[in-house]
């Protein structure tokens, strides 16, 4: 079963930035993570989990409106692993942020917590 395993979360003051990463392991034998289109997405308090941004596997990306212009997804496939980079960040983008392959989704990890306040 694969295994996702995010981190780079934390406090951060309005108009701060953050640098998330996301490790996937244990992808089964013959698997190739480059191949597979990847997503960051978030969920605050009380609300469903929504698609922050997209990488396909020829590096493409695309972004939530709110967030576009702000956030910047990457990938090292030799790494097994995406990024987000965040940056002028708002109170309202805090929230726990996954990310998974777009679809079908593997098992979710824990999440990385952010929280931007002052």
């Amino acid at each position: 079963q694969v295994q996702l395993v995010e981190s780079g979360g934390g406090l951060v003051q309005p108009g701060g930035s953050l640098r998330l990463a996301c490790a996937a392991s244990r992808l089964a034998s013959g698997s190739i993570f480059s191949i597979y289109t990847m997503g960051w997405y978030r969920q605050a308090p009380g609300k469903q989990r929504d698609l922050v941004a997209h990488i396909t596997s020829e590096g493409k990306t695309n972004y939530a409106d709110s967030v576009k212009g702000r956030f910047t997804i990457s990938r090292d496939n030799a790494k097994k692993t995406v990024y987000l980079h965040m940056d002028s960040l708002k109170p309202e983008d805090t929230a726990v942020y996954f990310c998974n392959r777009f679809s079908p989704a593997w098992s979710w990890g824990q999440g990385t917590q952010v929280t931007v306040s002052s």
